[in-house]
């Protein structure tokens, strides 16, 4: 009796530790960000609320490509952090998206300075920013020192 109690013991034990490592503080859609589109709402780092927010129009233009299957933008004081994810088979092409999305994007936006990426850890890293200020968890100076490092990552990764 004690054979088959003591192993079944130990896999439930083994199974409560594996639960709690697997309990994180990030939202929903950062865990999910890399296997579906999780459609991520702009992110202004900004506080001027005088000025009109370029954040959604370029979500919205970028997002009518449709290489791209999930847009994130982050819109912080001097730059504009634009991260996507290409469709599979159109990975073969991204040189030539990237360069096309940069050319549209500085034609619509002249006076804007864009940092685009189709890494994906910059895009769950944006995620994740964007779901720390919608749970309110992350001040705006903070946000933009996350956003800072978040630019510098990608800046590493070129």
């Amino acid at each position: 009796m004690k054979k088959l109690i003591v192993p079944n013991l130990y896999v439930l034990l083994f199974s409560f530790v594996l639960s709690a490592c697997a309990n994180t503080e990030d939202g929903h859609d950062s865990k999910l960000a890399l296997l579906k589109t999780t459609d991520p709402s702009p992110v202004e780092l900004m506080n001027n609320p005088e000025t009109d927010s370029i954040g959604h129009a370029v979500k919205r233009h970028i997002a009518e490509k449709e290489e791209l299957y999930d847009v994130a933008v982050i819109e912080g004081k001097e730059d504009i952090l634009v991260t996507y994810k290409v469709k599979h088979l159109e990975r073969f092409h991204m040189k030539k998206i990237e360069k096309d999305m940069e050319k549209q994007l500085e034609e619509k936006y002249p006076d804007e300075n864009f940092v685009l990426s189709s890494d994906y850890k910059i895009f769950l890293e944006t995620v994740r920013l964007r779901e720390k200020m919608d749970r309110g968890t992350i001040s705006k100076k903070k946000a933009e020192k996350e956003f800072q490092d978040i630019l510098k990552l990608h800046k590493e990764k070129t």
